[in-house]
């Protein structure tokens, strides 16, 4: 498939030119939002463990604040691309738009591979990156979060990091942080409670019954892993699900906590006893109700769609349909619940975080259980209605409701005419 056509930044700056041409707004909104109102791109350098200096390259794209400040995740991979960032800030700003957030848009990343680096390095470059950025960061500002291959505990390190060069405590500055300097309970399991609370409501509108539904989970991280046992506790049947090494099949069922407590075992989900092996593309197309995607972005491809035999696709994992494969999924009355809605539960329950630090008063797991669901089902009502009036893709529903916010925003702001 051309890169064209699987560059994020291209295709999030496609999405956002339907919507804006689906509801008649002027150019200058397509203009504003088409690009991030600040890129940075720093580098900075670590002592490693063998005494080297390495410089490390790290990325924030702070895509628009109209709502508020920027929200999003920061990630540690080799991979991290300035498009892939600039591209998961924009896809931020309307997933918190989505779920009314006062927040805008944000994401990061620095480039590197954590499974090569000592806890030590890990830690240095968090604070190296911290250093680097900390003048454009800040709880009123960009509130950044875990994200691929970064963690409550480096989330930590930043916001020490951070506290140290502003003279004082900061725990506003992160969310997803350890419980004991002012993370959230049920912050660990929000993005796949969230993916669920939605695909139930999905369910009930198409007159699937949740129980024995059959659930297909690629990738089998924290949202995915979450989302499986979830659905379980539900009495669905959770047939299959993989990781980057590998996938297990059962017509029968999977017990997803016997999966996961194998995959800490073995590192890997691959050679679950009484499981048949499936490649990604095979999963992506077993015969299923419910379709979780929860890994990377384009994995659903104009190749796979038409294969893809589930009835409701809910995405745990930001981008992982790529513009041809929705298409395709539209055609065949596949109901697709997109990543700005379906992954929110984690952004939803950060905001929840950040403002238990304003407050400095703490709610229960129950509490904040409670408030996302209560989040997520009315998100995904305003999108259905969306979707139901305007005879529109649910992604392209989300993307108009959420634009539609911004704009707004931007308007009595006095930045559009």
């Amino acid at each position: 498939m051309p890169e064209q056509t699987l560059n994020p930044f291209l295709i999030a700056q496609g999405q956002v030119r339907g919507a804006v041409t689906e509801l008649g707004l002027p150019d200058a909104v397509y203009e504003i939002l088409k690009q991030p109102m600040r890129f940075l791109e720093v580098s900075f350098p670590v002592v490693m463990d063998d005494g080297r200096t390495e410089v490390f390259t790290g990325y924030r794209s702070q895509h628009n604040d109209a709502l508020g400040p920027c929200k999003g995740g920061l990630r540690f991979a080799p991979g991290v691309t300035a498009d892939e960032v600039k591209a998961l800030s924009m896809w931020m700003t309307f997933k918190c738009a989505t779920l009314a957030l006062p927040y805008g848009g944000g994401k990061g990343g620095v480039i590197c591979d954590p499974k090569r680096l000592s806890r030590r390095e890990i830690e240095a470059i968090s604070r190296g990156f911290i250093r680097a950025v900390g003048e454009f960061i800040g709880p009123d500002k960009d509130i950044p979060a875990p994200d691929v291959y970064t963690n409550p505990q480096i989330m930590a390190w930043m916001v020490d990091e951070f506290s140290v060069l502003q003279g004082r405590n900061q725990f506003g500055l992160m969310t997803g942080k350890p419980l004991i300097i002012g993370g959230s309970a049920g912050r660990d399991t929000a993005t796949g409670r969230g993916c669920v609370i939605v695909a139930v409501e999905a369910a009930k509108r198409l007159g699937i019954d949740v129980k024995g539904a059959r659930v297909v989970v690629e990738g089998y991280g924290n949202a995915g892993s979450v989302a499986a046992m979830l659905l379980h506790d539900m009495g669905a049947k959770v047939v299959a699900c993989n990781d980057s090494t590998g996938g297990i099949y059962d017509p029968n069922g999977l017990d997803p906590r016997a999966v996961l407590a194998h995959k800490e075992k073995t590192g890997s989900v691959a050679g679950f006893p009484g499981t048949k092996p499936v490649t990604n593309e095979e999963l992506l197309q077993l015969d299923c109700e419910i379709l979780i995607p929860a890994a990377l972005e384009n994995q659903i491809t104009e190749k796979v769609a038409p294969g893809v035999k589930a009835r409701i696709i809910s995405e745990a994992a930001n981008g992982p349909t790529t513009p041809e494969a929705d298409a395709i999924l539209a055609e065949k009355g596949i109901m697709v619940l997109p990543d700005v809605l379906a992954s929110a539960g984690g952004v939803t329950v950060s905001y929840f975080e950040w403002v238990q630090n304003l407050m400095g008063y703490y709610w229960s797991v129950e509490e904040v259980n409670e408030r996302l669901a209560d989040m997520m089902k009315r998100a995904f009502q305003n999108v259905y209605q969306m979707h139901k009036e305007r005879k529109v893709t649910m992604r392209r529903a989300a993307f108009m409701a959420a634009v539609a916010r911004v704009a707004e925003a931007m308007k009595v702001r006095g930045w559009l005419d």
